[in-house]
């Protein structure tokens, strides 16, 4: 918890309390509001752009997260999709080549042709639905890749903010509470 926001608790703590007069627990409400305000005055501007920046950074890690959530649900629903259509798109073809098979084999001659041309059916068909797996695992793919970059870039900024908190060039150090007491 950053110390701003522990400066915004303290101040909705004393203004939430039950009062007597301008007094808030044997407190003056109006010296102790004066007390926040100067501690929040005197914070250096470092410590204010570095909390606004985690703040950014937390959200674009959410908004990131959210994104890449719906983006994997979105390639596991067009590929779940593509895979349904090729499948149907094999049964039709397989179904066609059991039609003509039927109807080849009523015709002694022609037998044999119609066993290889049904098998190239059945082969073009399973062909098919492996290229059509293969440009959907493709696609899932090239929108992880994305979102690789997204999440990356996310992180960039995210190691630019902690620069900006920690200049060694310049002496200037804002470190979080628990590094800070090391």
């Amino acid at each position: 918890m950053d110390i701003l926001r522990l400066l915004d608790d303290l101040n909705q703590i004393i203004d939430s309390a039950p009062t007597f007069g301008p007094v808030t627990w044997g407190l003056n409400r109006e010296e102790v509001s004066m007390q926040i305000t100067k501690i929040r005055a005197s914070l250096p501007q470092e410590l204010r752009t570095a909390v606004n920046n985690v703040r950014e950074s937390e959200r674009l890690i959410d908004s990131a997260k959210e994104d890449a959530v719906m983006t994997l649900e979105s390639a596991k629903k067009e590929a779940e999709r593509v895979l349904q259509e090729a499948k149907r798109e094999s049964d039709r073809i397989v179904e066609q080549a059991k039609i003509q098979q039927e109807r080849m084999v009523a015709e002694s001659e022609i037998l044999k042709l119609s066993k290889a041309q049904s098998e190239e059916i059945r082969n073009a068909a399973d062909r098919d639905a492996v290229n059509m797996r293969r440009g959907a695992e493709k696609y899932a793919f090239d929108v992880l890749s994305q979102l690789e970059g997204v999440v990356g870039k996310v992180m960039t900024s995210i190691e630019k903010g902690k620069q900006e908190v920690y200049r060694p060039e310049t002496g200037a150090q804002t470190l979080p509470r628990e590094k800070a007491r090391v």
